[in-house]
């Protein structure tokens, strides 16, 4: 390899975009926002947005986040994503989740039946993953809000950011809004997913 070619190799920029889908009131923007805000604490550049629709609870969303390593240049939505991310199980029916995804991308899912049923559903082969985020969140949470158990499984797989830093963010953007022990909760349910995702 050439001094030239070695050094372009250095200065290769690794930017990650991420299309989330879901519904309204399931917490995407907030996933959205925590994965940002890790991003940011870790040093990294980053766009953080949702598309603004019909806003009302239930109905379909959808968020976007670039990290890079470098400063962003790039304000438009994300179209050929690095991953797709779908926290509600119903869409995967209803829209084409995978449609613009990079070759090589991966999509993950809240889905309770495995990552080889998952990819029955899709309308290309991609690399896909499964945990059944719904359950976590009911289990640690309460509530079948399943955003924060997405994360868990977008960092074991993906490790756009540290474990840590998003356990640590969730901390410090939920405190104030939500009690102690809410705010544990949301952190246990980021660890199991990261550790039962399939």
């Amino acid at each position: 390899m050439s001094k030239i070619s070695e050094a372009r190799a250095r200065d290769v920029v690794k930017t990650v975009e991420i299309i989330w889908h879901g519904r309204g009131g399931q917490g995407v923007v907030t996933a959205n926002e925590v994965l940002a805000g890790a991003a940011l604490k870790e040093g990294k550049f980053i766009k953080a947005f949702p598309e603004f629709g019909p806003e009302r609870m239930g109905a379909p969303i959808r968020a976007f986040t670039r990290i890079s390593d470098a400063p962003i240049q790039v304000h438009s939505q994300v179209t050929i994503p690095d991953i797709v991310m779908v926290l509600d199980p119903t869409l995967l029916k209803q829209i084409d989740v995978v449609g613009g995804l990079k070759d090589g991308g991966v999509l993950i899912a809240n889905f309770t039946e495995g990552k080889d049923k998952l990819a029955g559903l899709l309308a290309r082969k991609v690399e896909c993953h499964a945990v059944n985020a719904t359950r976590i969140a009911m289990d640690e949470i309460g509530r079948p809000t399943a955003n924060t158990a997405m994360l868990g499984a977008l960092i074991k797989i993906a490790e756009p950011v540290t474990l840590k830093t998003v356990t640590e963010e969730i901390q410090a953007r939920f405190a104030g809004k939500f009690k102690p022990d809410v705010i544990a909760k949301n952190v246990r349910a980021v660890e199991r997913a990261y550790e039962e995702v399939d």
